[in-house]
């Protein structure tokens, strides 16, 4: 599962992810910044489910607990692990729905592996996975309604196609490919077989188009933050600088094989949080 950490949504097994989301959300005021360690606590769990080793229908089962407690959540009746969410869902209005899309994207994992999914099939999947993240985050960050629903498109989707193509060789090892059908036919890739496609010497065709797709979402992003009060974008400002520079690491390196692995440097995070959380 390639996840973000807020989305407007990070691998949550990544240390470099984890980093960059702690950073980002240490600079918020204290009750902000429970309700998001709240949503990621969730996206966390729920993503452990899906991407463990367990059966197939036991990993089923466990999401449908997790809807269960989240209808229970909004009826008025938490389980004791979503009692701590009472509060924050009524002080920002979080939505159900986005809580259930979350799972429903974990969920596109379990009954078999994701590979080559259609362009449709993707963007639900980025938007279940990343973009609903997204619609919690704005919320608790305080943003207007119609821009903070863009910007979780947006965002969530630039930071979910950013993790795609970060981590083709990693979801290859899990059985996993998420680069779209039509972009790999396009470059004349007929198999599914991830080990097969990473090797593929196209490839670089395939994942060229996805990161001008990706920089699209960055630049509509950008757009929306702009326009905003500095103060109630500067979490997923920091979020969306340090994702885009990941990016633009990849870019650089190209996609052929062999691919070594991109991190963003710590002085360049350091500069990212420096500039966008403090001036």
């Amino acid at each position: 599962m390639t996840l973000e950490a807020t989305a407007p949504g990070a691998n949550y097994g990544s240390s470099a992810s984890n980093s960059s989301f702690y950073a980002a959300m240490r600079i918020l005021p204290r009750d902000q910044r429970e309700a998001m360690f709240q949503i990621y606590s969730f996206c966390r769990q729920v993503d452990d489910i899906a991407d463990s080793d367990g059966p197939r229908d036991a990993r089923l089962a466990a999401l449908q607990e997790w809807r269960n407690d989240i209808g229970a959540l909004y009826e008025g009746h938490p389980p004791p692990r979503l009692k701590d969410y009472v509060a924050s869902v009524k002080t920002f209005g979080l939505k159900r729905e986005d809580f259930i899309a979350i799972i429903d994207g974990m969920e596109m994992d379990v009954p078999q592996d994701i590979r080559a999914p259609d362009m449709a099939t993707l963007d639900l999947y980025c938007d279940r996975v990343a973009s609903a993240v997204g619609r919690l985050s704005v919320r608790v960050f305080g943003l207007p309604e119609e821009d903070g629903i863009l910007l979780a498109h947006h965002l969530g989707r630039a930071l979910q196609l950013t993790n795609i193509l970060r981590d083709i060789d990693e979801d290859a090892g899990l059985g996993r490919l998420y680069l779209p059908r039509e972009a790999l036919l396009h470059a004349g890739i007929t198999s599914n077989d991830p080990n097969r496609v990473i090797a593929e010497r196209a490839l670089p065709k395939v994942c060229t188009p996805l990161t001008q797709r990706a920089k699209a979402h960055f630049e509509k992003a950008d757009e929306i933050m702009s326009r905003n009060k500095r103060r109630a974008v500067r979490a997923p400002r920091i979020m969306s600088k340090y994702y885009h520079a990941i990016l633009d690491l990849l870019i650089a390196r190209g996609f052929n094989a062999p691919r070594q692995p991109v991190r963003v440097s710590k002085i360049t995070r350091f500069a990212i949080l420096f500039r966008y959380a403090f001036i």
